[in-house]
């Protein structure tokens, strides 16, 4: 197992174990796992983002801390918040990982889920692509409200 992985699983299993809310110190970790402290940072970077369900907070310098929460709040409360996530512009595979999760939180079901999948691939939207991912991430905002 990479470092990055045993990271991410500790994490986890230390977000479960607090109740969906951890707050730890960046420099104290990498001591705990011998790596450098970027290495915390590019787990939390990629692992733990608003697509995947988590929303992180830091304070930097003396005392400073990285706070991870999972998002654990009622369908339409998290649907709402990854609209507002998503931006202007998506990309297909964020987009995908956007619906995954929903499927994984039962946000939706299996076929929700393969239609969204459908609506936002670069199959359907055959436009240049600057213009495709901001439609992608129209459509996708579009089809979460309706969930709502």
């Amino acid at each position: 197992m990479r470092i990055s992985d045993t990271i991410e699983k500790f994490l986890i299993e230390l977000i479960q174990e607090t109740e969906g809310v951890v707050e730890i110190q960046r420099n104290e970790l990498a001591s705990y796992f011998n790596c450098v402290p970027s290495q915390i940072n590019y787990v939390i970077d990629t692992r733990f983002t608003a697509e995947k369900g988590y929303i992180v907070q830091s304070r930097r310098g003396g005392g400073g801390y990285i706070k991870i929460k999972r998002i654990n709040i009622n369908k339409s409360h998290y649907l709402m918040h990854i609209v507002n996530s998503i931006g202007d512009s998506i990309t297909q595979q964020s987009a995908q990982a956007f619906i995954s999760n929903f499927f994984d939180y039962d946000a939706i079901d299996e076929k929700e889920a393969r239609l969204m999948n459908i609506v936002v691939s670069d199959k359907v939207l055959n436009v240049p692509q600057p213009i495709r991912d901001k439609l992608r991430a129209s459509i996708l905002k579009n089809m979460i409200l309706s969930l709502i």
